[in-house]
Protein backbone atom coordinates (compact mmCIF):
# COMPACT_ATOMS: atom_id res chain seq x y z
CA UNK A 1 0.00 0.00 0.00
CA UNK A 2 1.82 3.20 -1.28
CA UNK A 3 0.33 5.96 0.73
CA UNK A 4 2.97 8.17 -0.26
CA UNK A 5 1.70 9.42 -3.17
CA UNK A 6 -2.19 9.31 -1.71
CA UNK A 7 -4.31 12.47 -1.54
CA UNK A 8 -7.54 11.92 0.87
CA UNK A 9 -10.98 13.58 0.99
CA UNK A 10 -12.82 12.84 3.88
CA UNK A 11 -16.73 12.33 3.77
CA UNK A 12 -17.17 11.54 7.31
CA UNK A 13 -16.45 9.63 10.29
CA UNK A 14 -18.49 8.13 13.38
CA UNK A 15 -18.16 6.14 16.37
CA UNK A 16 -20.38 3.68 18.36
CA UNK A 17 -19.79 2.82 22.34
CA UNK A 18 -21.82 0.50 24.24
CA UNK A 19 -22.49 2.71 26.82
CA UNK A 20 -23.62 5.65 24.46
CA UNK A 21 -27.44 6.29 25.69
CA UNK A 22 -29.93 5.56 23.18
CA UNK A 23 -27.15 2.94 21.23
CA UNK A 24 -29.51 0.72 19.16
CA UNK A 25 -28.30 -2.31 16.38
CA UNK A 26 -26.92 -1.70 13.24
CA UNK A 27 -28.81 -2.59 10.43
CA UNK A 28 -27.67 -0.97 6.89
CA UNK A 29 -27.86 -2.25 3.29
CA UNK A 30 -26.52 0.12 0.89
CA UNK A 31 -24.49 0.89 -1.90
CA UNK A 32 -21.49 3.57 -1.82
CA UNK A 33 -19.53 5.83 -4.24
CA UNK A 34 -16.83 6.48 -2.33
CA UNK A 35 -14.75 4.13 0.50
CA UNK A 36 -15.28 3.32 4.16
CA UNK A 37 -13.51 1.65 6.87
CA UNK A 38 -14.97 0.11 9.34
CA UNK A 39 -13.17 -0.87 12.64
CA UNK A 40 -15.13 -3.19 15.16
CA UNK A 41 -13.78 -3.31 18.61
CA UNK A 42 -16.67 -4.56 19.80
CA UNK A 43 -19.94 -6.54 18.24
CA UNK A 44 -22.18 -9.89 17.06
CA UNK A 45 -23.80 -9.87 14.01
CA UNK A 46 -22.83 -10.02 10.31
CA UNK A 47 -21.59 -8.76 7.03
CA UNK A 48 -22.30 -9.43 4.14
CA UNK A 49 -20.59 -8.35 0.95
CA UNK A 50 -19.88 -10.03 -2.45
CA UNK A 51 -22.21 -12.27 -2.07
CA UNK A 52 -20.39 -13.58 1.15
CA UNK A 53 -21.19 -13.29 4.86
CA UNK A 54 -18.58 -12.70 7.23
CA UNK A 55 -19.24 -13.26 11.06
CA UNK A 56 -18.80 -10.14 13.05
CA UNK A 57 -15.85 -10.80 15.43
CA UNK A 58 -13.80 -8.55 18.20
CA UNK A 59 -10.90 -6.99 16.32
CA UNK A 60 -12.24 -7.28 12.55
CA UNK A 61 -11.77 -4.96 9.74
CA UNK A 62 -14.03 -3.95 7.24
CA UNK A 63 -13.45 -2.52 3.96
CA UNK A 64 -16.34 -1.44 1.38
CA UNK A 65 -15.22 -0.14 -2.17
CA UNK A 66 -17.34 2.44 -4.21
CA UNK A 67 -20.14 0.41 -5.85
CA UNK A 68 -20.00 -2.67 -3.83
CA UNK A 69 -23.41 -3.65 -2.51
CA UNK A 70 -23.46 -4.81 0.94
CA UNK A 71 -25.19 -5.61 4.43
CA UNK A 72 -24.15 -4.79 7.57
CA UNK A 73 -26.18 -5.82 11.03
CA UNK A 74 -25.61 -6.23 14.74
CA UNK A 75 -27.99 -8.74 16.79
CA UNK A 76 -30.16 -6.44 19.57
CA UNK A 77 -29.01 -6.57 22.78
CA UNK A 78 -24.92 -6.97 22.09
CA UNK A 79 -23.10 -4.08 22.83
CA UNK A 80 -21.47 -2.29 20.05
CA UNK A 81 -18.26 -0.61 19.85
CA UNK A 82 -17.09 0.23 16.36
CA UNK A 83 -15.20 2.87 14.52
CA UNK A 84 -15.74 4.16 10.56
CA UNK A 85 -14.58 6.86 7.98
CA UNK A 86 -15.91 7.51 4.87
CA UNK A 87 -13.42 8.47 2.30
CA UNK A 88 -12.42 8.90 -1.51
CA UNK A 89 -8.69 9.48 -2.98
CA UNK A 90 -6.59 10.71 -5.67
CA UNK A 91 -2.88 9.83 -6.36
CA UNK A 92 -1.04 12.78 -6.72
CA UNK A 93 2.28 12.87 -8.30
CA UNK A 94 5.31 15.13 -9.10
CA UNK A 95 8.10 14.41 -12.10
CA UNK A 96 9.99 17.10 -13.31
CA UNK A 97 8.35 20.02 -11.20
CA UNK A 98 5.21 19.11 -13.03
CA UNK A 99 2.00 17.35 -10.58
CA UNK A 100 -0.40 15.49 -12.17
CA UNK A 101 -3.73 14.42 -10.28
CA UNK A 102 -5.62 10.98 -11.06
CA UNK A 103 -8.59 9.80 -9.30
CA UNK A 104 -8.13 6.29 -8.31
CA UNK A 105 -10.78 4.10 -8.83
CA UNK A 106 -8.99 0.75 -7.93
CA UNK A 107 -9.64 -0.33 -4.35
CA UNK A 108 -7.16 -0.53 -1.92
CA UNK A 109 -5.75 -3.77 -1.34
CA UNK A 110 -7.32 -4.59 1.95
CA UNK A 111 -9.27 -7.62 2.13
CA UNK A 112 -13.10 -6.50 2.73
CA UNK A 113 -13.10 -8.70 5.98
CA UNK A 114 -10.30 -9.59 8.07
CA UNK A 115 -9.43 -10.20 11.90
CA UNK A 116 -6.49 -8.30 13.19
CA UNK A 117 -4.40 -9.47 15.85
CA UNK A 118 -2.59 -7.02 18.36
CA UNK A 119 -4.43 -4.44 17.15
CA UNK A 120 -4.52 -1.68 20.24
CA UNK A 121 -2.16 0.79 17.89
CA UNK A 122 -5.19 0.47 15.04
CA UNK A 123 -8.15 0.74 17.48
CA UNK A 124 -6.20 4.16 18.81
CA UNK A 125 -5.67 5.39 16.21
CA UNK A 126 -9.16 4.92 14.43
CA UNK A 127 -10.59 6.29 17.91
CA UNK A 128 -8.16 10.09 17.77
CA UNK A 129 -9.62 10.14 14.27
CA UNK A 130 -13.27 9.76 15.07
CA UNK A 131 -12.89 12.04 18.04
CA UNK A 132 -10.99 14.72 16.14
CA UNK A 133 -13.59 14.74 13.43
CA UNK A 134 -16.84 14.92 16.10
CA UNK A 135 -15.29 17.71 17.91
CA UNK A 136 -14.54 19.81 14.72
CA UNK A 137 -11.77 21.94 16.21
CA UNK A 138 -10.28 24.71 14.16
CA UNK A 139 -8.20 22.57 11.76
CA UNK A 140 -9.68 19.23 12.38
CA UNK A 141 -9.73 18.46 8.48
CA UNK A 142 -6.12 18.63 7.95
CA UNK A 143 -5.91 16.90 11.10
CA UNK A 144 -8.52 14.13 10.14
CA UNK A 145 -6.48 13.09 7.17
CA UNK A 146 -3.08 13.15 8.84
CA UNK A 147 -4.89 10.62 11.16
CA UNK A 148 -6.33 8.77 8.16
CA UNK A 149 -2.86 8.53 6.79
CA UNK A 150 -1.48 7.09 10.15
CA UNK A 151 -4.04 4.83 10.44
CA UNK A 152 -3.43 3.45 7.13
CA UNK A 153 -0.07 2.93 7.86
CA UNK A 154 -0.65 1.04 11.02
CA UNK A 155 -2.59 -0.85 8.82
CA UNK A 156 -0.05 -2.14 6.95
CA UNK A 157 2.18 -2.62 9.23
CA UNK A 158 -0.09 -4.80 10.99
CA UNK A 159 -0.62 -7.04 7.88
CA UNK A 160 2.92 -7.55 7.18
CA UNK A 161 3.53 -9.10 10.40
CA UNK A 162 0.85 -11.08 9.81
CA UNK A 163 1.95 -12.03 6.42
CA UNK A 164 5.18 -12.47 6.55
CA UNK A 165 8.13 -13.47 9.46
CA UNK A 166 8.59 -11.08 11.87
CA UNK A 167 12.35 -12.12 12.77
CA UNK A 168 12.64 -10.34 8.61
CA UNK A 169 10.72 -7.15 9.21
CA UNK A 170 13.38 -7.27 11.96
CA UNK A 171 16.41 -7.41 10.05
CA UNK A 172 14.88 -5.42 7.47
CA UNK A 173 15.03 -2.59 10.14
CA UNK A 174 18.69 -3.31 10.99
CA UNK A 175 19.76 -3.00 7.47
CA UNK A 176 18.24 0.38 7.50
CA UNK A 177 19.79 1.32 10.72
CA UNK A 178 23.55 0.43 9.09
CA UNK A 179 22.32 2.55 6.39
CA UNK A 180 21.62 5.56 8.14
CA UNK A 181 25.15 4.90 9.69
CA UNK A 182 27.09 4.45 6.80
CA UNK A 183 25.33 7.25 4.40
CA UNK A 184 28.51 8.41 3.44
CA UNK A 185 29.97 5.07 2.51
CA UNK A 186 28.88 2.50 -1.00
CA UNK A 187 28.02 -0.43 0.73
CA UNK A 188 27.65 -3.81 -0.94
CA UNK A 189 24.58 -6.85 -1.02
CA UNK A 190 27.31 -9.01 0.42
CA UNK A 191 28.41 -6.57 3.34
CA UNK A 192 24.43 -6.87 3.98
CA UNK A 193 24.04 -10.51 4.10
CA UNK A 194 27.11 -10.96 6.29
CA UNK A 195 25.54 -8.38 8.62
CA UNK A 196 22.27 -10.16 8.69
CA UNK A 197 23.20 -14.04 7.86
CA UNK A 198 20.82 -13.81 5.23
CA UNK A 199 21.57 -15.27 1.43
CA UNK A 200 22.00 -12.13 -0.90
CA UNK A 201 19.33 -13.67 -3.22
CA UNK A 202 17.03 -14.19 -0.27
CA UNK A 203 17.58 -10.70 1.61
CA UNK A 204 17.13 -8.90 -1.89
CA UNK A 205 13.70 -10.02 -2.19
CA UNK A 206 12.55 -10.07 1.63
CA UNK A 207 13.76 -6.09 1.69
CA UNK A 208 11.66 -5.48 -1.51
CA UNK A 209 8.65 -7.78 -0.05
CA UNK A 210 9.03 -5.28 3.00
CA UNK A 211 9.72 -1.48 1.84
CA UNK A 212 8.92 -1.38 -1.62
CA UNK A 213 12.33 -0.81 -2.78
CA UNK A 214 15.46 -2.61 -3.62
CA UNK A 215 18.04 -2.27 -1.66
CA UNK A 216 20.14 -0.09 -4.18
CA UNK A 217 16.84 2.27 -4.71
CA UNK A 218 16.68 2.56 -0.99
CA UNK A 219 20.25 3.52 0.22
CA UNK A 220 19.61 5.82 -3.20
CA UNK A 221 16.31 7.35 -1.72
CA UNK A 222 18.07 7.89 1.35
CA UNK A 223 21.04 9.53 0.09
CA UNK A 224 19.13 11.62 -2.25
CA UNK A 225 17.42 12.71 1.40
CA UNK A 226 20.19 13.69 2.68
CA UNK A 227 21.18 15.39 -0.44
CA UNK A 228 18.39 18.12 -0.59
CA UNK A 229 19.30 18.68 3.34
CA UNK A 230 23.16 19.10 2.71
CA UNK A 231 21.68 21.61 -0.18
CA UNK A 232 19.60 23.66 1.74
CA UNK A 233 22.41 24.22 3.98
CA UNK A 234 23.44 26.33 1.28
CA UNK A 235 27.73 25.84 2.03
CA UNK A 236 28.59 22.92 -0.17
CA UNK A 237 29.29 23.06 -3.54
CA UNK A 238 27.27 19.85 -6.17
CA UNK A 239 30.57 18.36 -6.16
CA UNK A 240 31.27 18.19 -2.15
CA UNK A 241 27.60 17.30 -1.52
CA UNK A 242 28.22 14.26 -4.02
CA UNK A 243 31.48 13.16 -2.30
CA UNK A 244 29.53 13.57 1.18
CA UNK A 245 27.73 11.18 0.14
CA UNK A 246 30.07 8.49 -1.76
CA UNK A 247 29.75 9.71 -5.14
CA UNK A 248 33.26 9.98 -6.90
CA UNK A 249 31.72 11.02 -9.83
CA UNK A 250 29.61 14.26 -9.82
CA UNK A 251 27.87 13.32 -12.92
CA UNK A 252 26.49 10.80 -12.02
CA UNK A 253 25.33 11.91 -8.72
CA UNK A 254 23.20 14.46 -10.55
CA UNK A 255 21.87 12.02 -13.01
CA UNK A 256 20.43 9.87 -9.85
CA UNK A 257 18.97 13.41 -8.18
CA UNK A 258 17.22 14.16 -11.30
CA UNK A 259 15.85 10.84 -11.71
CA UNK A 260 14.79 10.36 -8.02
CA UNK A 261 13.51 14.24 -7.82
CA UNK A 262 12.70 15.86 -11.44
CA UNK A 263 15.28 18.52 -11.68
CA UNK A 264 19.19 18.85 -10.97
CA UNK A 265 20.89 18.99 -8.07
CA UNK A 266 21.71 22.97 -9.18
CA UNK A 267 18.35 23.66 -9.91
CA UNK A 268 16.79 22.22 -6.33
CA UNK A 269 19.44 24.90 -5.16
CA UNK A 270 18.50 27.70 -6.98
CA UNK A 271 14.52 26.89 -6.62
CA UNK A 272 15.00 26.62 -2.79
CA UNK A 273 17.69 28.83 -1.72
CA UNK A 274 17.66 31.50 -3.65
CA UNK A 275 14.14 31.35 -4.63
CA UNK A 276 14.09 31.67 -8.22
Amino acid sequence: MKLKTLFFHIHYCNFRQPDKPGSLPIKINRTLQHHELIFIAKAKGSFTIDNKTHELKDGMLLYIRPDMPHALETDPGAPVSCFSVHFSYARVTIHESQWKIAEEPQALPLQAAQGLKDYYQIEDVFKKLAETWNAKLPGYEFAAKTLLQQLLTAIAQNMKKENQNFSISLKAEKIIQYMHEHIQDKITLAQLSDLVQLSPTYLSRAFKEITGYSIIEFFNKMKMDKAKEMILEGNRKIKEVAGALGYTDEFYFSRLFKKTEGISPSEYYSKNVHGV
